[in-house]
């Protein structure tokens, strides 16, 4: 059974869920990456999702609001960055639930920017293995950590955006080699 959880409780858990990622993010060796450009919770009701975008709402802008992989998902720009550890994180992401859904509730992931011209997941591979040579010597420690490649994209994303997704247990750090800005920006510029 999901544990109950609303904008309180959800802000009482931050700081378990900032020392767990960022600790999972050293373990990974993933912290030599400087830029975590958004977080994003996870929710199992449109009620939820609608009371915490309210919430959100008074603390930041709602700068997209698009259909991907058949769901809603809203970035939040927040007036104040939260913090975990070094990283100051300018992005909210709030995806409604899909119709199934057992996960647990609150929040899921961050996503780290490891900027290069990589267009596929292969390729983003190749250079996050060439930055973070120990990566692979802690992937192997650890035969638990799952990974898992995927594209995700708007409609009308321009920019091919690989991600690569690191879990293990509750936690999940993703990478991708363009930040949720620098997507946004090449939206506006490609309708101007």
């Amino acid at each position: 059974m999901d544990k109950v959880i609303d904008y309180k409780t959800l802000m009482a858990s931050y700081s378990d869920f900032s020392r767990d990622i960022l600790s999972f993010v050293k373990q990974l060796g993933l912290n030599v990456l400087h830029e975590c450009d958004h977080l994003a919770l996870r929710v199992n009701s449109v009620a939820l999702a609608d009371e915490l975008r309210d919430h959100f709402l008074q603390h930041g802008t709602l700068i997209s609001d698009k259909q991907i992989n058949g769901r809603p998902i809203l970035l939040i720009r927040l007036q104040q960055p939260m913090s975990i550890g070094h990283y100051q994180i300018p992005y909210l992401e709030l995806p409604y639930p899909k119709e199934t859904n057992d996960r647990n509730q609150g929040w899921e992931h961050i996503e780290l920017v490891l900027p290069c011209h990589a267009e596929t997941c292969e390729a983003l591979q190749q250079v996050l293995f060439a930055t973070v040579p120990n990566l692979e010597t802690s992937l192997n420690k650890n035969p638990q950590i799952s990974i898992k490649f995927s594209s995700p994209a708007g409609a009308d994303e321009r920019l091919a955006n690989p991600t690569i997704a690191f879990k293990f247990k509750h936690l999940c750090v993703k990478v991708h080699p363009h930040s949720i800005e620098t997507i946004i920006n090449s939206e506006k510029a490609d309708i101007d």
